[in-house]
């Protein structure tokens, strides 16, 4: 498969929702179950045990290594677990070894791709009632992204119910040292996305609004803004 033109982006402010219990504070739920100092900091070692992220700092991942992680920056921490933890099926433009940054151009664009995502996990048990808390989490891109708005050949990529032909570009599009994708969103009609492969890419990164999404009985949520 050839690989989609280039664009030369510049594009600040873009929007990716993450839930507020995976905030950069990295221990707040434990702290719940905590009953003392002494009890968070051996609750903690257990959790680091098992942490994706230690594994990655010390190369023991096969999708991403420490060379590619950012440190001594806001927010290194949500950079590096966003590529760290992937879904076990992926995403649309990554496997399960490597996630990727996604965010769109517009605020209704993540809103609507991330209700389209809980939704989907309601209804497999068949109950559409939640409440959850998310971070927008603003970042700014410049570099030269591939580029598939307005690109007929690569149309299976934008299947709303299939990852597979977007998943192989993906693999492709990292092994040509791609630093992501701009696509139309396939949630939201009116909207922009972006895939960043690189985590060094994802620029000036800052916490803005937090939106709450609550089903009341409902596939579609009622969302409501904080502070």
């Amino acid at each position: 498969m050839s690989l989609p033109e280039m664009l030369l982006l510049r594009q600040d402010d873009t929007h990716r929702l993450i839930p507020k219990a995976y905030s950069d504070e990295p221990y707040g739920p434990l702290r719940a179950i905590a009953e003392d100092p002494e009890h968070l900091a051996a609750i903690a070692e257990l959790d680091r045990a098992t942490d994706r992220q230690v594994y990655a700092e010390n190369n023991l991942l096969p999708g991403i290594g420490v060379a590619e992680l950012v440190f001594g920056i806001p927010h290194a921490r949500i950079i590096n677990a966003t590529f760290i933890h992937a879904t076990p099926l992926g995403g649309r433009f990554n496997g399960p070894d490597r996630g990727a940054w996604y965010a769109g151009f517009e605020i209704e664009t993540s809103q609507a791709e991330m209700a389209f995502h809980r939704t989907v996990h309601l209804a497999e048990v068949g109950i559409f009632e939640d409440q959850v808390s998310y971070v927008d989490y603003l970042a700014d891109f410049s570099g030269r992204f591939h580029e598939l708005r307005d690109d007929a050949r690569f149309a299976a990529c934008l299947d709303p119910n299939s990852y597979v032909a977007s998943q192989g570009l993906a693999d492709q599009l990292l092994k040509a040292d791609s630093l992501g994708v701009v696509y139309p969103s396939v949630r939201y009609s009116e909207g922009t996305c972006l895939a960043c492969f690189r985590p060094a890419v994802v620029a000036h990164v800052r916490a803005g609004v937090h939106y709450q999404f609550t089903w009341n009985g409902q596939p579609q949520p009622a969302i409501t803004a904080g502070r």
